[in-house]
């Protein structure tokens, strides 16, 4: 099992590359996101462990990174100091760009695969969602409707223009960007904050949701009333939930209870708990080049990257 010690910086999110089957990013934080600065891994999945290829810090924490999709180089994290940066691997000196619109943390970035633009959506806890072309100097959007923080907000991998978001205000609103700046379909999800959700890549309506309640959902967002699935078993609030790009009914998910657990959404039941870390799991990700691969990271300053065998197709 590679792993990577992140050396005093506690991990937040972790993403494969979708150019490299061995190449992944780390967006971690000094004092666990309370103060001080953060750090960008760039790392390769080698035979001994995960070698670093471009460490990047940064003045502010950082809490989430996105791999651009049409260039294998480039890299957007999220700032605690409201910005979000564009990074290249081939540039060590710093960003290539920062670009602060929110007033308060970001929480969550991520690159559109489903257009050629370079669009990048982002959320805070100023209760905003913006959409950005990162070749431009402003947002191109600003989508108000969440009450609360916006912990997450995900691309459709398949519905262009569309994503998803997940707020403490207890909703997942989807927004399709070419039908205006307010949601296209509201979910009343879960009785306490939602800090995750995530697209299926198999059924374009279906999508899934992880609460503070310690419960996943999954939700069909042309009947959105009640949930067609309930899973049951973390003990603490859900960090991330993430669907496996290989199995249609597969998601991992990672808690405050320090572990990883994998679910059958067909069946509604929990398949692995995976209790590698000591401390908070944070990020989440499946490498889309190898089935059924996970990498994660947590407070304890550890990413992993290994391939549970509930994951694998058969």
């Amino acid at each position: 099992m590679p792993s990577f010690q992140t050396s005093g910086r506690h991990g937040y999110s972790v993403q494969f590359s979708p150019f490299f089957p061995h190449r992944l990013a780390c967006a971690s934080c000094q004092y666990y996101g309370i103060a001080g600065g953060g750090t960008l891994f760039v790392l390769d999945v080698a035979q001994d462990g995960l070698r670093p290829v471009q460490v990047f810090d940064f003045s502010d924490g950082l809490f989430d990174v996105t791999w651009a999709e049409n260039n294998e180089n480039i890299l957007v994290a999220a700032g605690g100091d409201g910005s979000i940066q564009v990074w290249d691997v081939l540039q060590p000196k710093g960003p290539l760009k920062i670009l602060k619109e929110h007033s308060k943390e970001v929480n969550a970035v991520n690159w559109s695969q489903t257009r050629n633009e370079n669009l990048v959506v982002s959320s805070s806890w100023d209760n905003l969602i913006k959409v950005w072309d990162v070749s431009q100097s402003q947002s191109i959007r600003t989508h108000v409707g969440h009450s609360h923080i916006v912990y997450d907000v995900v691309w459709s991998p398949q519905l262009p223009g569309t994503f998803a978001s997940a707020s403490g205000d207890r909703t997942v609103r989807v927004w399709d960007i070419r039908g205006g700046d307010s949601c296209a379909v509201l979910i009343q999800a879960h009785s306490e904050e939602i800090l995750s959700c995530d697209w299926c890549k198999y059924d374009k309506n279906q999508l899934f949701s992880g609460s503070v309640d310690g419960l996943i959902r999954g939700w069909d967002i042309r009947s959105p009333r009640l949930p067609f699935c309930e899973l049951r078993g973390h003990e603490y609030a859900i960090r991330r939930v993430r669907a496996n790009p290989f199995l249609g009914t597969s998601l991992a998910t990672t808690s405050y209870d320090f572990t990883v657990r994998t679910w059958d959404t067909s069946q509604q039941r929990m398949l692995e708990t995976i209790q590698h870390h000591t401390e908070f799991v944070y990020g989440l990700d499946f490498n889309i080049h190898v089935p059924g691969q996970i990498a994660d990271c947590a407070w304890d300053g550890v990413i992993q990257v290994y391939q549970p065998q509930s994951c694998v197709p058969p």
